[in-house]
């Protein structure tokens, strides 16, 4: 697994995109699959950024591995912010208009929908997201 660390800020946000852009590249990932898992991680950083470190800066690791037999790709971001399982969070009633549905969740929701597995576990002060998508 390639891993990049990157401060949990949102000036970070491009510099993460920029290397998730970069190692999609080189797998030769399809344009769809590769706007799907941009758009996701995209969501689960912002995230991060957010509410993962209330009392201060911390870290955001980005990994990205390639399974040429399997035809997957395999994203792992870890933070050592607050414990937060996103997959615990109940989807959005989509079929409200944007007023009524109220603010959040539609990040984690669309990146539940396009990934193919998600885990979360929270082991040794560490949340680690890991999302697979086939390619």
């Amino acid at each position: 697994m390639i891993e990049k660390i990157f401060p949990a800020e949102e000036t970070s946000l491009k510099m993460a995109l920029q290397f998730v852009e970069t190692e999609l590249e080189k797998a030769d990932c399809p344009m769809k699959t590769a706007m799907q898992l941009t758009i996701a991680i995209e969501e689960i950083f912002v995230n991060v950024v957010h509410y993962a470190y209330p009392a201060g800066k911390g870290e955001v690791k980005l990994g990205v591995e390639f399974d040429r037999e399997e035809n997957r790709v395999t994203f792992c971001m870890r933070d050592h912010g607050i414990p937060f399982n996103p997959l615990a969070k109940s989807d959005p009633d989509i079929t409200l208009s944007a007023d009524e549905r109220g603010i959040g969740g539609l990040g984690i929701y669309m990146m539940k929908k396009t990934m193919d597995e998600v885990y979360y576990v929270y082991e040794n002060e560490e949340n680690i997201l890991t999302m697979i998508k086939k390619i």
